[in-house]
């Protein structure tokens, strides 16, 4: 879905009218909690979760965290839902054989760096991580969802954007209120620039939480692109942060494309894309996530043409503040090991 453009403008006439859509999606969530008893892993859970919908950069987030975490001598296995995919699972993603059709986008680009296990149930996910080897999991999405007990809660915020409007979906961005969604967490993670996220911060600080900031950087030095011509297409939850982050490597932006988030891309848009291409001379690039998404078009036709002609732009995170990332993930591991609640790793 793209992100509406009321959400994050001061509430208006379109946002009053969907206020009762969004007291029902609120009471619907609670009920949810409520009728749900969270079951233990047999390992740690760590989850990076958000509290608004669209992006906000939680998935290079929870890449960043499984390899901070595997620096401290885990073995990380990610946890996902695998949104926009067909099966359900508990299933292991096959990096070489996955297609986004059955597993969703972000486990194929999740598994090209740890063990990925697709599960709507998320318990029955976890016990699949466990019996694969894995010391930790890390759910990438999940955090409003209850069925698991989550050990590290990490909440990901987008410092130029924040809380949008304020207000619960569809009336605003918000998948649950901001001081409940704080209260189950053990750190606020800030990425990017900007004040939009200030007045959330500061309620992490007084609640004791730790903050730390971060931003979505591109690998290397990124030399490549200085002065290409490109055409630039992207179907992510902020496609404007992409187009930025090329710019800014000196990339000579010639036309751009932007697609809804998890966008599964039609034979008639890759031909499009392909003939903007060769009619300007220009180089097509992509994100990881969009690339990753076109994975298992077929070694034919238009779809698998775009795959072979486009290059993604690579990025990381950095954190400000890694050291106490780390020293907070080796807090709460060893409070989950010393309750007694896992076996010592």
């Amino acid at each position: 879905m793209r992100t509406p453009d009321h959400w994050y403008r001061p509430p208006g006439g379109l946002a009053r009218a969907l206020m009762p859509l969004a007291r029902l999606y609120g009471a619907a969530a609670r009920l949810k909690t409520r009728m749900v008893m969270p079951q233990r892993a047999s390992l740690p859970v760590v989850c990076v979760g958000n509290i608004t919908a669209g992006g906000t950069g939680k998935t290079p987030v929870a890449i960043a965290i499984a390899h901070r975490l595997a620096a401290l001598g885990e073995r990380p296995a990610f946890l996902t839902r695998g949104y926009g995919g067909r099966i359900t699972g508990p299933v292991l993603v096959d990096r070489d054989r996955a297609r986004a059709v059955d597993v969703g986008d972000e486990p194929l680009l999740l598994a090209r760096h740890f063990p990925t296990i697709v599960s709507a149930d998320r318990p029955k996910g976890a016990d699949m991580a466990a019996h694969s080897g894995a010391t930790v999991v890390v759910m990438d999405d999940g955090y409003q969802n209850p069925s698991l007990v989550k050990d590290a809660g990490l909440l990901v915020v987008d410092a130029g954007a924040g809380l949008g409007n304020g207000l619960l979906i569809p009336a605003g961005p918000l998948r649950e209120p901001a001081g409940e969604a704080l209260d189950r967490a053990a750190a606020l993670i800030v990425m990017g620039d900007g004040h939009a996220a200030d007045g959330l911060v500061t309620d992490a600080r007084r609640r004791g939480l730790g903050v730390v900031h971060g931003r979505v950087v591109p690998t290397g030095d990124g030399a490549e692109w200085r002065g290409k011509r490109v055409l630039a297409y992207a179907g992510i939850g902020r496609p404007e942060k992409f187009f930025e982050t090329l710019d800014g490597l000196g990339a000579d932006i010639r036309e751009t494309q932007m697609f809804a988030d998890h966008h599964a891309f039609s034979d008639d848009e890759a031909a499009g894309l392909l003939a903007r291409a060769r009619d300007g001379a220009l180089a097509l690039v992509t994100t990881e996530k969009d690339l990753a998404r076109l994975a298992g078009a077929g070694h034919s036709g238009a779809l698998a043409e775009l795959r072979s002609h486009s290059r993604a732009l690579p990025v990381e995170v950095r954190f400000d503040d890694g050291h106490a990332l780390d020293q907070l993930l080796k807090s709460r591991l060893n409070a989950a090991t010393t309750a007694g609640a896992y076996k010592a790793f």
